[in-house]
């Protein structure tokens, strides 16, 4: 079964309100590649793109922030004041906690008895992939890796090198090489994209 996008009406209101405008690199290539999958809860959606409002997951190498959204539970902050949110090691290995209003704190480094390697947690290979799993007291377990539309974080690598070399030394505007914008691909560009190199994108990375 293929999960939907779907977005609420009630409540948004007074959440938009007290919120800026979030980013998210979540889903490099539009596949739907978002959704994590708890048994109690259904699709949680790591992309959850409302017209004029931006909110979604923004993975860097040290925390993922944002609000992300379930259909049977409300939004969940993956970085709420209290416990500082959900932390990355900086090598893809997650901890620390998100917050549902519903639901309650979501552990993403849970201890389960007997694992001695920690297999439970979240983590984040080398190419954004999410894998393993998270835990909420009152909602149990969510999966970061059931399906085909698993969650993907956008990530600098030699497809983006390459793309970006077909334009290296071109002029004129609408170049995606063009990070400086000034309408020509040239070190300037070179410099902003080898500080994002072989890590999370930011937002609206247009190399993909």
């Amino acid at each position: 079964m293929r999960p939907k996008r779907l977005m609420p009406i009630m409540g948004l209101l007074t959440f938009f309100m007290t919120s800026t405008g979030l980013c998210e690199n979540i889903d490099p290539y539009d596949s739907n590649a978002q959704y994590a999958y708890g048994e109690n809860i259904g699709w949680v959606n790591f992309e959850p793109n409302l017209v004029n409002i931006n909110v979604g997951a923004q993975v860097s190498n040290k925390k993922i922030e944002g609000f992300i959204w379930a259909e049977n539970i409300g939004w969940i902050n993956l970085s709420p004041q209290h416990y500082g949110g959900v932390f990355n090691d900086g090598c893809g290995n997650l901890s620390g906690y998100a917050w549902g209003e519903n639901v309650g704190w979501i552990n993403f480094s849970p201890t389960v008895l007997g694992d001695t390697l920690n297999q439970y947690r979240v983590i984040i290979d080398s190419e954004g992939n999410f894998s393993g799993w998270a835990w909420g007291e009152n909602i149990g377990w969510i999966n970061f890796g059931l399906s085909e539309n698993y969650v993907v974080a956008c990530k600098v690598t030699l497809e983006d090198l390459a793309n970006f070399v077909e334009e290296w030394l071109n002029s004129g505007p609408d170049w995606e090489a063009d990070l400086y914008y000034d309408e020509k691909v040239d070190f300037r560009d070179y410099s902003i994209f080898a500080n994002y190199w072989l890590d999370y994108c930011p937002d609206g990375w247009m190399l993909k």
